[in-house]
């Protein structure tokens, strides 16, 4: 029997492997749209997660949500209540100062290890996303450029071959994702150029396999961020304009 997916997000009939294909599936979308509703700051820092609200945007039952739920705790995106449901997890300027100090670190070293091991593949894979986040850019489409600057420096530490640092990495990216998202509404229109310029230096430094090179374009590329970071604390959520209105 094929098995069905309910409005409500739940799989019926069918079972077996296409049963559970579909409810991987179904988790597996779920967590997506919930990491990009709360890193896009839907919910406020510190916030309640509103999980009946949720489900019906999404149309699913609760049991995905709270599986997604479980992921993004894990992440470090959000903290789970006991018996009180979900809170997004709030930073202090402090908080934001020390992870993205030891992000810059991290992905410092990844650069360094990755001009040793990566392979003319992969440096042009990561060529081809720079230039599709480069044509976000241009259409100030945050979402997607976002997306992609992720996707970016997750092939930088990936091709580090170090899976340590992999892991160590990917804990920290996760508390930071909604703060590094958000600072990009605190930067004008010059300082997003200066991050693309920046990402070009990162391209032209990772082909000639430049290792100290690379490591200081990062480390510098993640203070930036830090210090955009800290200054969108600062700003008033009524007067936040994405980078399309400037």
């Amino acid at each position: 029997m094929k098995s069905t997916i309910l409005e409500t997000g739940e799989p019926i009939g069918g079972g077996g492997d296409g049963g559970r294909a579909a409810e991987a599936s179904l988790h597996g979308e779920v967590l997506i749209r919930l990491r990009d509703h709360v890193v896009e700051g839907n919910i406020p820092d510190g916030g309640r997660v509103p999980e009946r609200q949720l489900c019906e945007l999404f149309g699913i039952s609760r049991t995905p949500l709270r599986e997604a739920l479980k992921v993004l705790a894990a992440e470090g995106l959000i903290e789970l209540l006991p018996n009180r449901g979900a809170r997004v997890r709030a930073l202090s300027e402090r908080d934001i100062e020390e992870l993205f100090d030891v992000m810059g670190g991290l992905e410092s070293l990844a650069g360094r290890l990755a001009c040793e091991n990566i392979s003319d593949a992969e440096i042009a894979e990561i060529e081809r996303l720079h230039y599709e986040m480069y044509g976000f850019y241009l259409r100030s489409d945050m979402h997607n450029y976002f997306l992609i600057n992720q996707r970016i420096h997750e092939r930088i530490v990936a091709a580090s071959r170090n899976e340590t640092l992999r892991a160590t990495y990917a804990t920290f990216a996760g508390r930071i994702r909604r703060v590094r998202y958000s600072a990009n509404f605190a930067r004008k229109r010059a300082r997003w150029a200066e991050a693309m310029r920046e990402h070009e230096m990162i391209l032209d430094a990772l082909r000639r396999r430049a290792a100290s090179e690379l490591a200081d374009i990062l480390f510098h590329h993640l203070r930036n961020k830090r210090t955009a970071a800290v200054e969108q604390m600062g700003t008033p959520a009524e007067i936040m304009t994405p980078p399309s209105q400037l």
